[in-house]
């Protein structure tokens, strides 16, 4: 298969590469990291790319929390019209298959469970609380402590930032595309990747390069809130496979699929930091109270749509990807 990679060169999308060529396949890198033309939003520039392409694996986006709302153009810029341009080329050259890099941000906070009310969904924490060091969101009808489950493929979006807000969008614009040409479309909604290779601390890096590049520097990772938020953290090779049996697998024509993309172990962002610095030799970890307006609380991935229909397994654990973590090296952008 002949397969076009947007954003081929970055973090993602040079493993996805690697294991497209690994497979067998002939994979295409569109970036502009090697090719300053090489632009996503550019209609000439994509549609001469597409030329003989089976499929395409959109990973070219702008990434991280982003700067309140100041940057919201540059998001949806690079993000919904470049997601749109790229298909209405595909549509243009009877490109069928397509394989988006969605987001778990597409969320917001994850699922939540209230001893009194079942499942409820909790709007967004308020400053004061924050503030006050009260994390954890509560029942939005008693008031009472809530129990973080695992969040499935169903439940309703509620981004809750500008860059969740881009990348539920490239679903519906995905889904559009389905629907008009009969063509495939399938959402892998990563979590929180990491591996060798990740951007060094940048304004949009994940949080584990921000940790790893603080003790590159001999520096101790900072961590907001009390450390205790949950993550799911899925190794970029992981996420390189779940790109491969996308491709290779069967998909409802005239539809887009979503699939969680997580390692299905939840672990806490303390306990990343803990894990890192010991592999790394230190120093401990810091936590600082601190916060980011737009974080959620908990969001961790229920994966077992992706395991039963596609029949992808993670490969890499936790302690052993940050082992490996911590030695790789960064990249810097």
């Amino acid at each position: 298969m002949r397969v076009l990679v947007t954003g081929g060169a970055g973090f993602i999308g040079s493993h996805v590469v690697d294991a497209l060529r690994a497979r067998g396949h002939e994979p295409l890198v569109f970036d502009v990291r090697e090719d300053p033309a090489a632009d996503v939003r550019d209609p000439a520039a994509v549609a001469g790319a597409l030329a003989g392409v089976d499929a395409v694996c959109h990973q070219a986006a702008m990434v991280g929390l982003g700067n309140g709302v100041a940057d919201a153009a540059e998001y949806v810029s690079h993000n919904d019209l470049g997601t749109a341009v790229l298909l209405a080329a595909m549509a243009g050259a009877g490109v069928p298959r397509l394989v988006l890099a969605g987001s778990m941000v597409v969320y917001g906070e994850g699922r939540y469970e209230c001893a009194r009310h079942g499942v409820v969904r909790p709007g967004p924490r308020a400053v004061a609380d924050l503030d006050a060091g009260r994390y954890e969101p509560l029942c939005p009808s008693c008031g009472q402590d809530l129990s973080p489950g695992l969040v499935g493929e169903d439940a309703p979006p509620d981004p809750r930032n500008v860059y969740a807000t881009t990348k539920l969008a490239q679903e519906h614009l995905a889904a559009a595309w389905a629907r008009s040409t009969g063509g495939s479309a399938v959402s892998l909604r990563y979590h929180n990747v990491y591996g060798p290779g990740m951007p060094r601390d940048t304004p949009y890096a994940g949080v584990a390069s921000f940790f790893r590049s603080a003790l590159a520097r001999g520096e101790a990772p900072r961590v907001f809130e009390d450390g205790r938020q949950r993550r799911d953290f899925v190794h970029v090779r992981d996420v390189a496979t779940a790109n491969l049996a996308a491709l290779e697998s069967r998909n409802r024509a005239g539809a887009l699929t979503a699939y969680n993309t997580g390692s299905g172990e939840p672990h806490t962002v303390g306990e990343m930091a803990r894990a890192l610095a010991a592999a790394h030799g230190g120093p401990e970890p810091v936590v600082t109270g601190g916060y980011r307006l737009g974080d959620v609380r908990h969001i961790t991935a229920d994966s077992a749509r992706l395991r039963a229909e596609l029949g992808w397994r993670p490969q890499v654990g936790f302690g052993e990807g940050m082992r490996e973590f911590a030695r790789a090296g960064l990249r810097e952008a």
